[in-house]
């Protein structure tokens, strides 16, 4: 895989998949530009792409303020000449019964996961567009887009917004050689998931899984990778999965333990 003299914008990479796709990419020879909503989080991340000798810059942005994303991408061409890849892995979730939930979190988790993605999507097509030369965007959706998760409503409903998204823009954006595909990563040990579960929790509901096991995020970020590479110019409109096989147990569903009383 080489991403050679290829600029990539990763949202929501100071940490979990964010953080892995970032190094994935970065080791594949991108220059990276790690962005997540506290600076602190985008700049460690910076640090450690740059400490492996590799180019790297930080932008601390809400991806749920449109015009925030675009001067986001305007930055990442002013400083470093183009924009090239784009993967949308910023996320919120809250998670309640629906009829019980705070809005302001319901809100907040469809602003971030859905509106999020679609700014992103929007302004890296329009400046690869403006390029003239192609390029790659992954969105990171998830399962949650086709099971009916309880208590996960919101985050439901925009992962679902998400795939069709994708898939829409993968046939607006063929004429202009930019290549739109999403990501299904199964149950994967982040630091989102610990704000739910307990350590004890996860190997339980892990065990139970097809696998055996949760995923770890650099097994996402592989595949991540592999659809920004131009290798693979001939995929587009895909749903990627990468989920230890979550998804084929609809008819015993999957295990979901509640979280924890903290």
């Amino acid at each position: 895989m080489d991403l050679s003299g290829k600029v990539a914008l990763v949202t929501g990479a100071g940490r979990g998949i964010g953080r892995a796709a970032a190094e994935a990419l970065s080791r594949a020879g991108a220059t990276v530009v790690v962005n997540d909503l506290r600076e602190a989080d985008a700049q460690a991340t910076a640090d450690v792409l740059r400490a492996g000798g590799h180019k790297a810059g930080a932008i601390a942005t809400d991806v749920s303020d449109q015009q925030a994303v675009e001067a986001m991408v305007a930055r990442v061409v002013k400083e470093f000449g183009r924009l090239d890849i784009a993967v949308s892995s910023a996320v919120y979730s809250d998670r309640e019964l629906f009829y019980e939930a705070n809005m302001d979190g319901f809100s907040r988790t469809i602003n971030v996961t859905m509106w999020g993605a679609f700014y992103l999507l929007r302004a890296s097509a329009r400046q690869m567009i403006a390029q003239g030369e192609g390029g790659s965007i992954v969105l990171v959706s998830s399962p949650h887009a086709e099971l009916a998760v309880p208590k996960s409503m919101a985050y439901n409903m925009a992962k679902a917004a998400v795939d069709h998204m994708g898939r829409t823009a993968s046939l607006e954006l063929a004429e202009h050689n930019i290549r739109v595909n999403l990501v299904h990563p199964g149950w994967t040990d982040t630091p989102g998931e610990r704000k739910f579960f307990s350590d004890d929790e996860l190997k339980v509901a892990g065990a139970a899984l097809p696998l055996g096991r949760l995923a770890q995020p650099a097994e996402i970020a592989r595949g991540i990778a592999f659809l920004c590479d131009p290798a693979s110019d001939y995929i587009t409109g895909a749903t990627f999965r990468i989920d230890g096989g979550v998804t084929l147990v609809r008819g015993r569903a999957a295990p979901t333990p509640q979280p924890s009383e903290k």
